[in-house]
């Protein structure tokens, strides 16, 4: 005789069948906003000349971090890490365009697909992933393009970027911005051509801006947006000479907004100490799902976030550019460790003489002897081995007391921080004489372009294992003066201008085979 359930009994189980089901439909969708190369260069961060309403609406409905920091100062390496919660070096992926990529290491696996095995639906609503790890393909490392290819009530995790604060930067016509009316940091000469290059770059926010309003519109229409978190931050800090690349608050330093109805309370500005990778973890604890490692980065919300003491960042190769810099910073002080003093900060990068109008300007400035002990720092033949800064009386970076006896304590707790950090958590390697690129190339350059030379010697030299020469200046003052003649109708285009962005000679990338 077959067993009869009682009544009771058949309630509850359909109840617990429904458990599942309904703690799926609870679990929050995910929307990750990228823009890049940018700082906290928005209106909601007090920047002033620039208006980026929709954004600032966003903070107004979340919380806006203060203290937010990349890992890294470049696209590849901190979106590396950034798509699995761990510090790129740590997971081999800190040399910018790696050529020869490797699967990650140690059982780590990209969020999108811890996501994707836990029922969500994956897409990448944007052209880039830049990732230095295998698999590294949009079709390997995501389902699809849009939230809306998911199945019917299935959560959804996507990522999208706005690459139009990545120069060359497009004019905005609807609010131009008058170069009077930006602020510079000190770093940076006061000039008429500075000015208006600032001003371009904030025009280009609002555009961006304005891009970012019409997705979260489309996310309220479609009645998504109460049960969806925003997360709205940089890649790494803007893309300015001082910026992007380098370790200083303007190459590390992002903005970050959070907006999770129900969740997180509005109007909140956080002074936390956090960083990008904090993202992953934050992602997966809301979907309820555990890493297989335990991540380097930490839930925003955590304690482990608000007790953190210091936040790290490290910048290694660019392109053929070496160099190898690691960083330390409490809510007080910086400390750069250059691994690479030798080298001067400007050394040649194709991609920044290609880009960059105001390197000409600043260039031209300093072999005439114009520029300020502060900004002619920038621009020595070489770097000091260690930069300590005092964040609370220095904010912009320009003089450092590491040899300064009052910051004696302050240099020996930073530097120890930062070699713990770099033995126990990054597994840290020591620059090799071939990344040094000792004895490889002549002591000077034997012409007035060091790109000229570059381009002429490709089939010469192993590029791809040496880097190219740290000659400095890379250009005689009348090829930069030329070059800057190049650049001036460009930065100072009209708004409506449909002028393309001009091409400075030597600074084309040369074709070479791959190293071995």
């Amino acid at each position: 005789m077959p067993y009869k359930i009682s009544s009771a009994a058949s309630i509850l189980i359909l109840l617990l069948l429904l458990v599942p089901a309904a703690h799926a439909e609870e679990r929050p969708n995910i929307l990750w906003i990228t823009i890049e190369d940018w700082s906290p260069d928005l209106s909601c961060y007090g920047t002033k000349g620039i208006d980026t309403p929709n954004v600032d609406q966003l903070a107004v409905e979340g919380i806006r971090y203060e203290a937010a920091f990349t890992t890294s100062p470049v696209c590849s390496t901190s979106r590396s890490a950034r798509m699995t919660g761990f510090h790129q070096n740590y997971i081999g992926a800190h040399q910018h365009r790696t050529e020869d990529k490797q699967p990650l290491p140690f059982g780590i696996r990209p969020i999108s697909h811890l996501l994707s095995e836990a029922g969500y639906f994956t897409c990448l609503m944007s052209r880039k992933i830049d990732c230095n790890f295998l698999p590294d393909t949009k079709k390997e490392l995501f389902m699809g393009e849009d939230w809306s290819q998911r199945k019917p009530n299935q959560p959804f995790f996507a990522r999208i970027t706005f690459g139009g604060t990545h120069r060359a930067w497009e004019r905005d016509p609807v609010r131009p911005i008058d170069g009077a009316d930006v602020e510079l940091p000190p770093y940076y000469p006061d000039t008429p051509f500075i000015r208006r290059d600032w001003a371009n770059g904030l025009e280009q926010m609002q555009l961006v801006d304005r891009a970012v309003g019409k997705l979260l519109k489309r996310l309220h229409d479609e009645g998504l947006a109460d049960n969806t978190i925003v997360f709205f931050i940089g890649d790494h800090g803007r893309c300015h000479i001082r910026g992007k690349q380098f370790l200083y608050d303007g190459g590390t330093r992002i903005p970050m907004i959070v907006r999770w109805p129900g969740k997180i309370e509005p109007g909140q500005v956080n002074h936390d100490l956090v960083m990008s990778i904090d993202i992953c973890a934050t992602v997966l604890d809301a979907a309820k799902v555990t890493p297989p490692v335990s991540l380097h980065g930490k839930n925003l919300l955590s304690e482990d976030v608000k007790n953190r003491k210091y936040v790290f960042a490290a910048r290694d190769k660019m392109d053929d550019t070496h160099d190898a810099m690691r960083s330390v910073r409490s809510r007080q002080h910086k400390l750069i460790l250059n691994l690479m003093p030798e080298r001067p900060y400007c050394q040649l990068s194709f991609y920044k003489e290609s880009a960059y109008p105001p390197l000409a300007e600043l260039n031209v400035l300093n072999l005439q002897g114009k520029l300020t002990p502060e900004q002619a720092a920038f621009f020595a033949p070489n770097k000091p081995e260690i930069e300590l800064f005092d964040l609370v009386k220095d904010p912009h970076e320009v003089r450092n007391v590491a040899e300064d006896p009052d910051y004696a304590d302050v240099r020996k707790e930073l530097l120890m921080a930062l070699e713990e950090w770099r033995t126990t958590v990054i597994h840290d390697a020591s620059v090799s004489d071939d990344f040094r690129a000792s004895d490889i190339f002549p002591d000077t350059c034997p012409l007035p372009t060091v790109g000229q030379w570059v381009q002429t010697h490709v089939s010469e030299y192993d590029f791809g294992r040496y880097g190219i020469p740290g000659w400095f200046p890379t250009r005689s003052l009348e090829q930069w003066q030329a070059a800057k003649a190049i650049w001036e109708p460009w930065v100072f285009r009209t708004p409506d201008s449909q002028m393309k962005r001009p091409v400075i000679p030597f600074t084309k990338k040369p074709k070479r085979e791959r190293s071995k």
